[in-house]
């Protein structure tokens, strides 16, 4: 049985379709931009592939400015234990130390210390408990115990005392996610059980808001969720929000300059047939979801997190052959001149020290991974 995170990709015919990859530091050079007026300042340029193509893995920014490339598969059942790094300056990756257990779905938060912690996800037909903690200064991975419970792409949020937010995934190979959360502390090295959220939810945004509590948005649990939720770390209580206006999961959030926060895309119950391009914005102050302007394109499966770059606009990245660019001054959407040469579902994109986004791996219409890599740089 495949996995149903991962792929559900049986829903349309499977396509291959012809990878561009250039000289590192080249210009990207694939089709022009879509036909509009206007497009996002910036461009996508090729950096060395990675040492083996990924999907559904995990990125995190090391302290010292290269980014640990973790976990993932190659394609269904063919999980990765291995990890690698990426080094901004020669813009190319080198392996480093291996994960216990091959895994994806998995998630992964950089820790006070600079180490990184390493929790849940797939390890074949069922999810698992496992956690490992990454030191970059020996690029080993230990065992860091287990978590309360089983959990396949949870959220992980590093909180301003300093201790890791985990909430959702799924407990076994299922289409929807759990209520439970937990707290990682990483001074003693334990996990801690806190009250659930109010909905089970996998494919869900997490996101750190500026007063340091964390908004909870969609996902799925016995349904796709409109809900959304805020996790207060002085009481340890989620508390239920205004919903949003459309129920999405596989979406993407990002924090605003004035501190709203922006989530968009994403998919209905239809998957595939029910990608979105809809975009809402949610204000603290009001505890209510407005509508923005749409993406230029459908797109799901995407990095849980929007990147702010240099002027405070989002970038969003995966689900389709467009990058979007959001720009709060006009509250629009603007694409990006240079697009990828495919769809990419469940790749990553992680801000560099320079305020570039590193964007990695993926995979199109069929579950046979990439090991491709960009540069995205705003102008």
């Amino acid at each position: 049985m495949l996995s149903r995170w991962i792929v559900a990709a049986a829903a349309v015919p499977a396509v291959i379709v012809g990878l561009h990859i250039g000289s590192p530091g080249l210009p990207f050079s694939t089709p022009a931009a879509p036909d509009r007026e206007i497009v996002a300042r910036g461009s996508l340029h090729t950096v060395s592939p990675m040492l083996d193509p990924r999907s559904g893995h995990a990125a995190v920014l090391l302290a010292n400015g290269k980014v640990l490339i973790v976990g993932g598969m190659r394609r269904n059942q063919d999980f990765y234990r291995s990890a690698e790094l990426y080094d901004p300056t020669t813009q190319r990756f080198s392996a480093t130390g291996s994960l216990t257990i091959g895994r994806v779905g998995l998630a992964a938060v950089r820790l006070p210390s600079g180490k990184v912690l390493v929790t849940g996800g797939w390890t074949g037909h069922d999810t698992t408990d496992e956690a490992e903690v990454y030191d970059p200064a020996t690029g080993i991975f230990a065992d860091a115990g287990r978590m309360t419970t089983k959990r396949g792409r949870p959220e992980t949020t590093l909180l301003p005392t300093g201790d890791v937010l985990i909430t959702g995934g799924a407990d076994h190979d299922s289409p929807g996610g759990i209520a439970s959360a937990e707290l990682y502390h990483p001074a003693s090295g334990k996990f801690e059980p806190i009250a659930p959220m109010h909905a089970g939810r996998l494919s869900h945004t997490a996101t750190l808001m500026p007063d340091g509590r964390v908004l909870i948005t969609g996902g799925r649990g016995e349904k796709v969720n409109s809900s959304a939720e805020i996790y207060d770390p002085a009481g340890k209580t989620f508390t239920q929000t205004g919903d949003m206006i459309t129920p999405r999961y596989k979406h993407a959030a990002g924090i605003l300059p004035d501190g709203r926060v922006l989530v968009a895309g994403g998919s209905g119950p239809g998957d595939w047939h029910n990608q979105l391009a809809s975009a809402e914005i949610y204000d603290l102050r009001t505890g209510k979801f407005t509508a923005t302007a749409e993406l230029t394109d459908v797109r799901f499966k995407l990095p849980d997190e929007a990147p702010s770059l240099a002027d405070g606009s989002l970038l969003f990245a995966g689900g389709s052959r467009t990058l979007d660019v959001y720009d709060p001054a006009t509250k629009k959407f603007l694409p990006v001149a240079d697009r990828l040469p495919d769809a990419r579902h469940f790749m990553t994109e992680t801000k560099l020290a320079d305020g570039a986004v590193l964007l990695t791996g993926g995979y199109a219409e069929d579950d046979r991974s990439t090991a491709a890599a960009y540069v995205y740089q705003q102008r």
